[in-house]
């Protein structure tokens, strides 16, 4: 049997889906999996030993200059790529308009989520077979049962295998350092970064290693105000996704905030203390062993704004110093007591 899966991005996302296709492995012997992908991720898929072929998609990219598109044959291309092989099977993981118009260039049955249950209601009606999976449950365990449904197996019990071939990575052995991953798109889902640098310099006095990657020159700079006169500090290089990966697999644990690179650990199995201060952890949270999800319980939060409206108190004014703590959601999570989870996560990692 052969099925191509339309789920496209964010990085978060594409992570999420890859337990979904160990359990269908599992379940239906000698399946295989074709996947289309934004090209910025196209990497992930080929971590996953039923994937056989990653399709990359530009629509990102197409979107700023569709007539450049179409004129160059890039997306003539794309679709003749896609009707290369036939399948028994096309299912739009994603629920968005722009995966489900994707499908409609395949001359295949689609599955999808209904109307109901996914993101954009209208892209069901593109599908042939239209599912419902309830809603408030995390991700990764509605895309697991959206592919039970569209290929009729039973959904196994217990929590989701990524079943990555780490040998696909040539994973470094492992070393005495955490990562930081400080950036992430939403202002206010940065931890301060005065918070950053406690931390950092409380890893220090625990003899670990810090190391910091970056995708922008705005995080590089971030980076190197950290890591600024600390020794136990390294900025790393720009590193692609695969350079990303080999640095989170071989570390003895991660601190992040809501990042599609923390679900990247998640899925490599490294220890992790998620951070969310305006996000809410119980649907899109890292998933996975060892994950600490680490949420504000200020009052305004998980209130899923990317720009901060609360209007601080005199006592706000009084405690907090709000041009280096804020948004103040994350007060409620500071470096001492990050640093003492964190602790806690090593030293259970270590009697393991």
């Amino acid at each position: 049997m052969r099925v191509l899966i339309v789920k496209t991005s964010s990085l978060g996302d594409v992570i999420h889906t890859l337990p979904a296709l160990t359990d269908a492995a599992q379940a239906i012997p000698g399946i295989r999996f074709d996947w289309v992908v934004e090209e910025g991720f196209a990497e992930i898929p080929t971590w996953h030993p039923a994937v056989d072929r990653v399709i990359p998609v530009a629509i990102r990219r197409w979107r700023k200059s569709l007539w450049q598109t179409l004129k160059s044959g890039e997306f003539k291309a794309f679709r003749q790529r896609l009707r290369e092989h036939t399948y028994d099977l096309v299912i739009d993981a994603q629920g968005l308009l722009k995966s489900a118009w994707l499908t409609r260039l395949v001359k295949a049955p689609v599955a999808g989520l209904d109307r109901y249950s996914a993101r954009e209601g209208l892209s069901s009606r593109f599908y042939d077979r239209r599912l419902s999976v309830a809603v408030g449950q995390h991700a990764v365990e509605r895309t697991r049962q959206l592919f039970a449904m569209a290929l009729a197996y039973d959904l196994p019990e217990g929590l989701g295998d990524y079943g990555l071939d780490l040998a696909r990575l040539q994973l470094p052995p492992a070393a005495p350092y955490v990562v930081f991953l400080h950036g992430t798109t939403w202002a206010t889902k940065h931890w301060p970064e005065a918070y950053w640098r406690e931390l950092a310099e409380r890893m220090g006095r625990r003899k670990l290693q810090v190391c910091l990657p970056w995708g922008n020159e705005a995080e590089k700079a971030r980076a190197e105000r950290i890591a600024q006169g600390l020794s136990h500090c390294q900025v790393l290089p720009r590193l692609n996704l695969v350079g990303v990966a080999r640095v989170l697999a071989a570390a003895k644990a991660c601190v992040a905030v809501d990042t599609g690179l923390g679900h990247l650990a998640a899925a490599l199995d490294v220890p992790t203390i998620s951070l969310f201060g305006p996000t809410n952890p119980g649907l899109t949270g890292a998933y996975g062993r060892s994950q600490v999800h680490q949420a504000s319980d200020f009052p305004c939060a998980p209130c899923l704004q990317k720009k901060c409206t609360y209007k601080p108190s005199a006592e706000d004014l009084r405690r907090f110093d709000l041009k280096r703590e804020w948004p103040l959601c994350f007060t409620r999570l500071n470096p001492e007591h990050v640093a003492s989870r964190l602790s806690a996560l090593l030293l259970a990692e270590d009697v393991r």
